[in-house]
């Protein structure tokens, strides 16, 4: 930090503010992680690109909300609005595991502290500055609110909340990843029109009287069915998120409205996915990089985990159930330049700290970078929350080499020994054979580089389960996928000498998966030699199609029943298959077994394991991995928005920025 001054991070104090000559506010954000002014840390983003459009932008990092409220006082009312931006992660399920259990430490916290941020800071943080400033509008942003911003499930309070706006008094909400519409608000607020007359802008939602609906309620919306009535109607509830996943993922959306009582909630349609001109422009911010000097001396994991990686997209097309990747960031793939890649990578490898290794050259899904429809127009009518899913979508450019040239460009650069690939890969995308004889031959070339050149010994992928019928409801490729590609990796591993593990991801207690599934899939790694060790118990998290079967016991798409596991015993009773290989799981696997009427695979869970596993092998895979795996723009970059997301995930592909 001895390059740096003070000023160069967006001030936090009302000595920070005076440093840089100011005597008032714009915009001040209060954020409920730790303030780390790096592209992957959405209150950094925000605030960088209000700093850019020429307002003046501060920071209060995790206020205390105890006892006189002065860190909510301290900066003053600002001249435009307070925004609240909660974290990376959704409050609960960066606080609780699927058990409800408190987390071993906040990985957006200094030292990983749990006290530096309440439940639900939004709704918190909101009500203080509503008691100060009355008169002040609040603005919410980040992943806590984008995905609550309807009425949804809340699994740590086990009932249906309205849209956060209701609960938390706010005036407005810009939902996703928020650069365009903050700068855009500024200039409204800023020109004279009150927030209540803003109803108009792209990806906002705000809370209305019928009469005051811009335009009214015309056929061209879609109405929803009301909070009443989704209390009183399960199926109501799950029919509602269809056209909720849908209008996320439409390049030309509908807006939807939703009544709650005598008010309406309206959800205005995105902006359009982001130009690669636009995304540069977000990278290119004057960040430090470095947590705030207020942390010197304390460890931020999250920071930890993130700091010497480069996010080069935005979005995911995989459409994975479980994950709001879609719901924040959109489906459609939004690429950094080679130039703007490139200038970070350098950025990165000037740090004091940098070894030479990047741990991480990705996105939400590692492996989609440039990728997307080719025949736009098609894309312009497409409702598909998947492009891969249940087959990849014809119109797809699956077409690897701008990656590869990406990869090389990197590994060329002065000061850079490795770049690895960290992020979530998805191997159906790879196996995929598009009639394209060089877009095919890339694919085997991508593979190839990826297992040879940008793997730190372990490579990860998340098949999720082995059962064909839960794979379906978590839009995930059949597990088959995942055995052929296992077969390359060890191939390719075995003629290059190298000694490389594949670490398989998985699920239990997903909507769909029963014991008899769990006990399945305990057989079948068992036999590729798994002594699974990133595994999650399946966590409802807000406006996810999986939260919704798991709450309602419908598929959202076809009205059917689902049957999910959803007491504490249920949940147990499937997750201890994932460790048929520890002695005090064995005898109670075998009691289950035989309820089940499954005696048959006593012998073969309990017998020895096959004599081929590496040492190495067997001192890593043992552990359980239990950490928060949201998805969201925020986390870096993986998809889901299951508690396993894993921060890693989370943070990288974060790089988007909410609010």
């Amino acid at each position: 930090m001895s390059n740096h001054r003070l000023s160069d991070w967006l001030p936090t104090t009302k000595k920070e503010v005076e440093l840089r000559g100011w005597d008032e506010l714009d915009v001040i954000l209060f954020s409920g992680d730790a303030y780390i002014d790096h592209p992957s840390f959405g209150a950094a983003v925000i605030g960088r690109a209000l700093e850019a459009a020429g307002w003046r932008v501060a920071i209060v990092p995790q206020p205390d909300w105890h006892g006189d409220y002065r860190d909510f006082k301290k900066l003053g009312r600002p001249r435009l609005f307070f925004g609240i931006a909660p974290g990376c992660m959704d409050s609960m399920v960066n606080k609780y595991t699927a058990n409800r259990r408190l987390r071993s430490e906040d990985a957006y916290s200094p030292d990983g502290r749990h006290d530096c941020r309440p439940e639900y800071p939004t709704v918190v943080y909101t009500h203080i500055l509503k008691q100060l400033f009355p008169d002040v509008p609040v603005v919410l942003g980040g992943i806590e609110a984008s995905m609550r911003r309807l009425t949804h499930y809340d699994y740590w309070q086990d009932r249906l909340r309205r849209c956060i706006l209701y609960d938390s008094g706010a005036d407005l909400i810009i939902y996703g990843m928020g650069e365009k519409g903050i700068v855009e608000l500024c200039d409204l607020l800023a020109a004279g029109h009150p927030i209540s007359a803003i109803r108009t802008l792209p990806q906002t939602v705000f809370v209305s009287h019928r009469e005051d609906i811009p335009n009214g309620i015309t056929s061209d919306d879609i109405v929803l069915h009301s909070h009443e009535r989704c209390l009183e109607d399960k199926k109501a509830e799950a029919e509602n998120y269809r056209h909720i996943e849908e209008e996320s993922n439409k390049l030309q959306a509908q807006r939807l409205i939703q009544q709650t009582g005598e008010l309406f909630t309206v959800v205005n349609p995105p902006y359009p996915p982001m130009t690669t001109e636009e995304i540069d422009q977000s990278f290119a911010y004057p960040y430090t990089r470095l947590p705030h000097p207020k942390y010197k001396g304390k460890r931020i994991p999250a920071y930890e985990m993130i700091k010497h990686s480069v996010n080069i997209h935005r979005g995911c097309f995989g459409g994975c159930a479980f994950c709001t990747i879609s719901a924040h960031q959109g489906k459609f793939i939004a690429s950094r330049s080679k130039e703007s890649i490139l200038r970070e990578v350098r950025e990165v490898a000037a740090l004091d700290d940098f070894k030479g290794y990047l741990s991480d050259l990705g996105g939400p899904s590692a492996n989609m970078y440039a990728m997307g429809g080719k025949d736009k127009t098609i894309c312009q009518k497409c409702k598909r929350p998947s492009c891969i899913h249940p087959r990849i979508c014809r119109n797809l450019n699956t077409d690897l080499r701008p990656l590869l040239d990406i990869y090389h460009a990197v590994d060329q650069l002065p000061g850079i020994k490795k770049s690895f690939i960290g992020s979530g890969v998805r191997y159906d995308l790879l196996l995929h054979q598009s009639g394209d004889e060089d877009i095919d031959k890339a694919a085997a070339d991508y593979t190839r580089e990826l297992i040879c050149h940008h793997v730190s010994g372990r490579l990860k992928v998340a098949p999720e389960h082995t059962s064909d019928q839960v794979l379906q409801y978590m839009r995930k490729p059949s597990f088959s996928q995942f055995e052929t590609f296992k077969r390359i990796f060890d191939d390719i591993n075995r003629k290059e000498g190298l000694r490389q593990q594949i670490i398989p991801y998985f699920i239990s207690s997903h909507p769909g998966c029963r014991e008899e599934d769990m006990a399945r899939l305990a057989l079948i790694t068992k036999r590729l030699d798994f002594q699974l060790e990133q595994v999650q118990d399946f966590t409802p998290t807000p406006m996810t199609i999986s939260t919704e079967m798991w709450y309602t016991g419908y598929d959202p798409y076809t009205l059917q029943p689902v049957f999910s596991a959803k007491t504490p015993q249920e949940k147990l009773a499937q997750r201890m298959f994932f460790f048929w290989y520890q002695p005090e799981e064995r005898q109670k696997i075998a009691k289950e077994l035989r309820r089940l009427g499954m005696s048959d695979l006593i012998p073969l869970l309990t017998g020895p394991v096959a004599d081929n596993r590496r040492k190495d092998s067997k001192k890593k895979d043992h552990q359980r991995k239990d950490t928060p795996r949201q998805a969201t723009h925020e986390h870096p970059h993986h998809r889901t928005t299951t508690d396993r997301q894993t921060q890693q995930r989370n943070v990288r592909g974060r790089h988007r920025r909410d609010k």
